[in-house]
């Protein structure tokens, strides 16, 4: 399909690039088409202002089409992205010698800020605590741990590590070791307390049948879960709760998500996920910020 770009030659290269890169590279038709997409994007740009073609385009020219995304309000990711298939086309120019120099070669890539880690939404977290199978001492236990993991945001590794003389139910605190061996002091709140304490009276005593066991949440054989058997625990849970995406540290990110979202001091998060670094932590300042303006646009008359 022939673009109205006002530039037979630059449609003519472009299509000819597409060519050359499906029969080299075999890109997939979608691959293809993107590419083709953001040539013709910035040919139009290029045509719109009198300049020279994309085959005459100069580092000046290309750097002011950039900047000129940016200022429409558009993300740093699809700058990146039509920097790349400018890249791209301009290294196939130079090596079929219809141009000398790669005017993209001296432009550097737009930072990409760190992406926003899958979160849950609180009515999600609600299905997935209440889907493991309290009636069995092992559905008993998951229950219990996942509670502790949305009450703490603790990492799985420092969750199944735990011990019962790091849990403290009458201050209603845990103490974690974390990485590098640092220690903190989690607030694990009542509803986590109460479900430790019923895992603890009832479940525990069945799976250990008599037994001692140093991990505070032991499986039958009376080790503790490995990291790998308790995301394949929660896998499962997920399923029966509706939940389709899920990562090892989906749970850890809701909580402190949903943290922020009700106005908990950075810092204050910073020390409870055990962030040798605020700069770690303040990527769920975005998070707050989204929730912000979607409030500001849902109920501000001229939002």
């Amino acid at each position: 399909m022939k673009a109205e770009m006002g530039s037979d030659e630059s449609e003519e290269l472009i299509e000819r690039f597409a060519d050359a890169a499906w029969m080299e590279r075999g890109l997939s038709s979608n691959t293809l088409g993107a590419y083709q997409s953001d040539l013709r994007h910035c040919a139009r740009w290029l045509q719109q202002r009198r300049r020279h073609g994309l085959r005459g385009a100069s580092r000046e020219s290309l750097l002011a089409y950039l900047a000129a995304t940016v200022e429409q309000g558009r993300r740093p990711r699809t700058s990146a992205r039509r920097l790349s298939a400018l890249r791209q086309f301009y290294r196939w120019l130079v090596r079929e010698q219809i141009v000398a120099e790669d005017p993209t070669a001296q432009i550097e890539s737009p930072r990409l800020g760190r992406p926003l880690p899958k979160s849950m939404s609180e009515s999600e977290v609600e299905a997935l605590l209440a889907a493991p199978d309290i009636t069995s001492a092992e559905g008993l236990r998951d229950r219990a741990m996942l509670e502790v993991l949305y009450a703490t945001g603790l990492r799985v590794s420092e969750l199944v590590g735990l011990t019962p003389d790091q849990l403290s139910s009458a201050q209603g605190l845990v103490r974690v070791v974390g990485k590098g061996g640092k220690e903190r002091l989690v607030p694990l709140g009542d509803e986590a307390v109460r479900w430790v304490e019923q895992f603890l009276q009832q479940g525990r005593p069945e799976l250990l049948s008599g037994r001692p066991s140093p991990a505070l949440f032991p499986t039958r054989r009376g080790g503790a879960m490995t990291r790998q058997a308790f995301w394949y625990r929660i896998k499962k849970h997920a399923l029966v709760a509706g939940i389709k995406e899920l990562s090892p540290h989906t749970v850890r990110h809701a909580f402190a998500t949903h943290l922020v979202n009700h106005g908990a001091d950075l810092r204050v998060v910073q020390l409870l996920l055990g962030h040798s670094s605020l700069s770690t932590t303040q990527i769920y300042t975005h998070v707050a910020r989204e929730r912000l303006q979607a409030l500001h646009r849902q109920h501000h008359p001229r939002g």
